[in-house]
This record gives structure tokens, C-alpha cells and sequence, in this order.
């Protein structure tokens, strides 16, 4: 593990006195590929934020404000909601096998 590695584990997924999540954060799917990246301040999703498939494709990205999704550039496409038959059926996975995991 070279310094920059290093320095970059201590500054990621932290959490605060209050025991929230806070700062910035990455999680990854179990296949290695990033499943989501952005910031937290208090426990609560704040600025910009990048959510993944689990093949690496980009599903969606967005701004929250403490918590809430908000639409800074109406130039941006609209952020739609999918259910998980939508995201299933994007990646070919047949909905009837899946099993989620708690």
C-alpha cells in the first residue's frame, strides 16, 4: 500500500462524534465495481452524489441538500425513479431469481 492509499483510508467512510456517517464516502458491489460515491454531512446525503450498477455503468447521479434531492441545473436530465423489476430487466437478470440480502 503506497502513501497515497494510505492517506486516502483515512480521510474516506469516517464517521462523526454523534456516530453519523460523515465526509466522504465510497461503498463497492461485492464484484470490486463502485456502487455509489459522495458526501455525507450529519448522516445525511449533502452535494453531489453517483450511484453505479453493479457492472460498472452509471445509473444515476444527483445533488441533496441535507437529506433531500434537489435539482440545481434544469439543463441536467430529469432523475427518474426505478424500481428494482426496472434495474433487473436494464441488466438482464431475470426479477423472479432475485434474493435481497439484508
Amino acid at each position: 500500500m503506497n502513501t497515497s492509499e494510505i492517506r486516502k483510508e483515512n480521510l474516506i467512510n469516517l464517521y462523526n462524534e454523534k456516530g453519523k456517517r460523515h465526509g466522504y464516502w465510497e461503498a463497492y458491489w461485492n464484484n470490486g465495481q463502485l456502487r455509489y460515491k459522495g458526501n455525507y454531512v450529519d448522516g445525511k446525503l449533502h452535494g453531489y452524489w453517483e450511484f453505479y450498477f453493479s457492472n460498472g455503468e452509471l445509473y444515476y447521479k444527483c445533488y441533496y441538500d441535507m437529506g433531500e434531492q434537489v435539482d440545481y441545473n434544469p439543463d441536467e436530465p430529469k432523475i427518474i425513479e426505478l424500481t428494482l423489476t426496472d434495474i433487473a430487466n436494464k441488466l438482464g437478470i431475470d426479477v423472479d431469481k432475485l434474493r435481497l440480502k439484508e
